[in-house]
Protein backbone atom coordinates (compact mmCIF):
# COMPACT_ATOMS: atom_id res chain seq x y z
CA UNK A 1 0.00 0.00 0.00
CA UNK A 2 1.56 3.15 -0.83
CA UNK A 3 2.13 6.06 1.92
CA UNK A 4 -0.62 8.62 0.56
CA UNK A 5 -3.07 5.48 0.45
CA UNK A 6 -2.27 4.63 3.92
CA UNK A 7 -2.36 8.25 5.11
CA UNK A 8 -5.79 9.29 3.37
CA UNK A 9 -7.21 6.04 5.05
CA UNK A 10 -5.86 7.18 8.42
CA UNK A 11 -7.57 10.60 7.49
CA UNK A 12 -10.91 9.27 6.82
CA UNK A 13 -10.40 6.71 10.57
CA UNK A 14 -9.64 10.01 12.11
CA UNK A 15 -12.96 11.46 11.32
CA UNK A 16 -15.26 8.22 12.37
CA UNK A 17 -12.90 6.89 14.62
CA UNK A 18 -14.98 4.58 17.84
CA UNK A 19 -14.56 1.60 19.71
CA UNK A 20 -16.61 -0.86 19.35
CA UNK A 21 -18.57 -2.36 22.92
CA UNK A 22 -17.18 -5.79 22.36
CA UNK A 23 -13.46 -4.52 21.91
CA UNK A 24 -14.03 -2.61 25.47
CA UNK A 25 -15.52 -6.25 26.75
CA UNK A 26 -12.00 -7.01 25.81
CA UNK A 27 -9.73 -4.43 27.01
CA UNK A 28 -11.40 -4.97 29.96
CA UNK A 29 -9.73 -8.51 30.61
CA UNK A 30 -6.55 -7.72 30.36
CA UNK A 31 -6.29 -3.67 31.26
CA UNK A 32 -5.61 -2.08 34.56
CA UNK A 33 -7.86 0.01 36.18
CA UNK A 34 -5.28 2.39 35.47
CA UNK A 35 -3.80 1.16 31.83
CA UNK A 36 -7.88 1.81 30.91
CA UNK A 37 -7.78 5.29 32.13
CA UNK A 38 -5.06 5.95 30.07
CA UNK A 39 -6.97 4.37 27.32
CA UNK A 40 -10.30 6.31 27.85
CA UNK A 41 -8.01 9.88 28.29
CA UNK A 42 -6.65 8.55 24.41
CA UNK A 43 -8.02 10.92 21.47
CA UNK A 44 -10.85 8.30 19.43
CA UNK A 45 -8.31 8.41 16.60
CA UNK A 46 -5.42 7.08 18.86
CA UNK A 47 -7.70 4.68 20.44
CA UNK A 48 -8.88 3.17 17.16
CA UNK A 49 -5.39 3.47 15.65
CA UNK A 50 -4.21 1.41 19.10
CA UNK A 51 -7.29 -1.45 18.80
CA UNK A 52 -5.33 -1.46 15.43
CA UNK A 53 -1.79 -2.12 15.84
CA UNK A 54 -2.88 -4.57 18.59
CA UNK A 55 -4.98 -6.64 15.92
CA UNK A 56 -2.07 -6.65 13.41
CA UNK A 57 0.64 -7.65 15.79
CA UNK A 58 -2.08 -10.66 17.31
CA UNK A 59 -1.89 -11.57 13.64
CA UNK A 60 1.66 -11.94 13.42
CA UNK A 61 1.58 -14.27 16.18
CA UNK A 62 2.68 -11.47 18.98
CA UNK A 63 0.76 -12.44 22.13
CA UNK A 64 3.07 -10.57 24.27
CA UNK A 65 1.52 -8.70 27.08
CA UNK A 66 4.47 -5.96 26.91
CA UNK A 67 4.54 -5.50 23.42
CA UNK A 68 0.73 -5.59 22.73
CA UNK A 69 0.75 -2.42 25.46
CA UNK A 70 3.29 -1.02 23.42
CA UNK A 71 0.70 -1.01 20.59
CA UNK A 72 -2.04 0.08 22.47
CA UNK A 73 -0.26 2.93 23.89
CA UNK A 74 2.46 4.52 21.75
CA UNK A 75 0.10 7.40 20.41
CA UNK A 76 -1.13 8.05 24.07
CA UNK A 77 1.38 10.93 23.66
CA UNK A 78 -0.35 13.24 20.97
CA UNK A 79 -3.56 14.36 23.14
CA UNK A 80 -5.41 16.50 21.22
CA UNK A 81 -3.37 17.96 19.20
CA UNK A 82 -6.21 18.21 15.92
CA UNK A 83 -6.78 16.83 12.78
CA UNK A 84 -4.62 19.51 10.89
CA UNK A 85 -1.65 19.65 12.97
CA UNK A 86 -1.02 15.95 12.21
CA UNK A 87 -1.43 15.96 8.45
CA UNK A 88 1.24 18.89 8.59
CA UNK A 89 3.39 16.27 10.79
CA UNK A 90 2.90 13.25 8.16
CA UNK A 91 3.98 15.68 5.92
CA UNK A 92 6.96 16.85 7.35
CA UNK A 93 8.25 13.12 8.18
CA UNK A 94 7.18 12.10 4.48
CA UNK A 95 8.65 15.38 2.66
CA UNK A 96 11.53 17.29 5.27
CA UNK A 97 11.43 20.10 7.70
CA UNK A 98 9.36 22.26 4.54
CA UNK A 99 5.81 21.77 4.80
CA UNK A 100 5.83 21.75 8.97
CA UNK A 101 7.62 25.04 8.88
CA UNK A 102 4.98 26.34 6.80
CA UNK A 103 2.42 25.10 9.30
CA UNK A 104 4.42 26.26 12.22
CA UNK A 105 3.38 29.78 11.39
CA UNK A 106 -0.22 29.28 11.50
CA UNK A 107 -2.53 29.55 14.87
CA UNK A 108 -2.14 26.67 17.27
CA UNK A 109 0.15 24.59 14.94
CA UNK A 110 3.36 24.90 16.59
CA UNK A 111 2.39 23.95 20.15
CA UNK A 112 0.74 20.70 18.37
CA UNK A 113 3.58 20.23 16.04
CA UNK A 114 5.71 19.87 19.61
CA UNK A 115 3.62 17.95 20.97
CA UNK A 116 3.70 15.53 18.17
CA UNK A 117 7.51 15.72 17.56
CA UNK A 118 7.26 14.69 21.89
CA UNK A 119 5.02 11.98 21.29
CA UNK A 120 6.85 8.44 21.68
CA UNK A 121 8.64 10.27 24.88
CA UNK A 122 5.11 11.47 27.00
CA UNK A 123 3.60 8.21 25.80
CA UNK A 124 5.99 6.18 27.28
CA UNK A 125 5.90 8.31 30.27
CA UNK A 126 2.05 7.85 30.13
CA UNK A 127 2.59 4.21 29.99
CA UNK A 128 4.81 3.68 32.53
CA UNK A 129 2.31 5.92 35.12
CA UNK A 130 -0.45 3.81 34.04
CA UNK A 131 1.81 0.41 35.34
CA UNK A 132 3.23 -0.62 31.77
CA UNK A 133 6.62 -2.03 32.43
CA UNK A 134 9.94 -0.20 31.19
CA UNK A 135 10.19 -2.73 28.77
CA UNK A 136 6.53 -1.53 27.43
CA UNK A 137 7.55 2.32 27.74
CA UNK A 138 11.01 1.12 25.77
CA UNK A 139 8.95 -0.06 22.67
CA UNK A 140 7.22 2.94 23.01
CA UNK A 141 10.03 5.50 23.36
CA UNK A 142 11.55 3.94 20.10
CA UNK A 143 8.81 3.76 18.06
CA UNK A 144 10.30 4.82 15.18
CA UNK A 145 13.52 3.99 15.27
CA UNK A 146 13.39 0.12 16.84
CA UNK A 147 15.99 -1.37 18.49
CA UNK A 148 14.97 -5.05 18.60
CA UNK A 149 12.58 -7.62 16.68
CA UNK A 150 9.55 -6.47 18.64
CA UNK A 151 9.97 -3.12 18.29
CA UNK A 152 10.22 -3.86 14.69
CA UNK A 153 6.63 -5.48 14.61
CA UNK A 154 5.20 -2.72 16.61
CA UNK A 155 6.84 -0.27 14.02
CA UNK A 156 5.52 -2.45 11.09
CA UNK A 157 2.08 -2.56 12.40
CA UNK A 158 2.03 1.09 13.15
CA UNK A 159 3.12 1.89 9.44
CA UNK A 160 0.33 -0.34 8.23
CA UNK A 161 -2.61 0.45 10.66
Amino acid sequence: MSWWTRKVGQFATHLHAGVRDEERRELDAWLTPDQQRLFESMHPADRRHGLDVVRRLRSEGWDDPEVLLAGLFHDAGKGRTGLWPRVAFSLGERYGALPRAAAGVLPGFGASLRTLDRHPQTSAELALRAGCTPRTAELIRHQAAPVDPAGEALHRADEAS
